[in-house]
């Protein structure tokens, strides 16, 4: 069955942006959603020039955007948000309040209070909002969630994650870089640094693989290179509901480290073991039980992963695969006007990540010890 693709357009992203185009190639991957305009940059002539290299609408700001959007028989439906942090919050409020359902990098928001303020917007205007928690749009993070809620391992007893980087390992904010310059100046990014950046990623995945929220946390953190103001080293226990306990550790100064995502989850029965450097793969061990190693897009696998993929097993699938599983749920639950986008991280999700943000930053900062950690809004 043919449908329509969902108009969609990029609010940031333009020349020098890394993580924009990336938005853009898994936006379109499936056909699903087509990129029709953008405001691309704060830089007018920089946004115009990104229109002209895709061929699409170029606009100067967002305001202008959704005006010259509005009304269109091929207008924007869908506003894509891939600025820096400070931007999220103004940006996705505007695009909600013009009729178009976001979806935005994480994290939701700068600050806190902002993030519940986008979730009466969201509310309020009926749009959908999605997250790009990217790792759990790849096929084996969402079956490792399927053998939890399943209760294959028995009870959850623990949760380990840590997502390891070293490419801030110098202060490089100070010569240029503009991608460690924003992250690195709590204006742009908000009040936590790595936390923000990556170990988000890490509070997340953990929370949607193993079905539980945390509800307390002793958090330690530290901004390691001489003269950055924001952390860039985190390590955190963690509290589930339910009784399970955790470790986040989350880095940008292992120096060495690449992109090192990994989260084990143990049960009563067994445990499972996904690492972003092989993520095709999926090992389980059990108690009384070989261990299995599982492999993307096999037969086996639940229907939830197995529509995650694209291609025969071993066959690699990565990033951009799963960006694109996450925009791909988004445009099916926008043409079939559903109130949810279903496995895709919505605002609750957002609000939860900039709680642990605060949370953990005050706790490190007080020497506060054991915090609860409050999500609702």
């Amino acid at each position: 069955m043919t449908t329509t693709p969902v108009r969609m357009a990029l609010v940031g992203g333009g020349p020098g942006a890394f993580i924009g185009p990336v938005h853009r190639m898994a936006a379109e991957l499936d056909g699903r959603i087509r990129l029709v305009a953008g405001a691309f940059s704060h830089d007018p002539a920089r946004s115009a020039a990104a229109g002209e290299a895709w061929g699409v609408r170029a606009y100067p700001d967002v305001a202008t955007m959704l005006a010259g959007e509005a009304g269109r028989e091929d207008g924007a439906e869908l506003a894509a948000i891939v600025t820096p942090n400070h931007l999220h919050f103004p940006a996705a409020r505007a695009a909600l309040e013009a009729g178009l359902h976001v979806m935005s990098d994480k994290p939701a928001t700068r600050e806190l209070a902002e993030a519940k303020a986008l979730a009466e917007v969201v509310r309020r205007t009926g749009r959908l909002y999605g997250l790009t928690h990217t790792y759990t749009g790849y096929p084996m993070v969402r079956e490792a969630r399927e053998i939890v809620r399943r209760g294959d391992l028995g009870t959850v007893r623990k949760v380990v994650v840590e997502y390891a980087q070293g490419w801030l390992s110098r202060a490089i904010e100070g010569s240029g870089d503009k991608q460690a310059g924003w992250r690195a100046d709590p204006a742009q990014a908000g009040v936590g640094g790595c936390i923000g950046d990556i170990g988000t990623h890490a509070f997340n995945i953990a929370e949607f693989v193993s079905g539980r929220t945390v509800s307390r946390l002793c958090a330690d953190l530290a901004a390691v290179v001489p003269g950055r103001t924001l952390d860039d080293d985190c390590n955190i226990l963690l509290r589930f509901d339910g009784g399970a306990r955790g470790v986040l550790i989350a880095s940008q100064i292992s120096a060495g480290a690449r992109n090192g995502l990994r989260l084990q989850v143990y049960g009563e029965k067994g445990g499972l073991s996904w690492s972003h450097e092989r993520p095709t793969e999926l090992t389980v061990d059990w108690l009384d039980g070989p261990t299995h190693t599982l492999h993307a897009a096999s037969p086996y696998l639940s229907a939830t992963a197995r529509t995650a993929s694209r291609l025969p097993p071993g066959h690699p699938e990565g990033f951009i695969e799963a960006f694109a599983n996450l925009y791909r749920d988004m445009a099916e639950a926008i043409r079939a006007g559903r109130a949810d986008a279903g496995l895709v991280p919505d605002i609750a999700a957002g609000v939860r990540g900039m709680a642990f943000v605060e949370t953990a930053v005050a706790a490190s900062r007080d020497n506060a010890g054991w915090v609860d950690l409050d999500g609702s809004f």
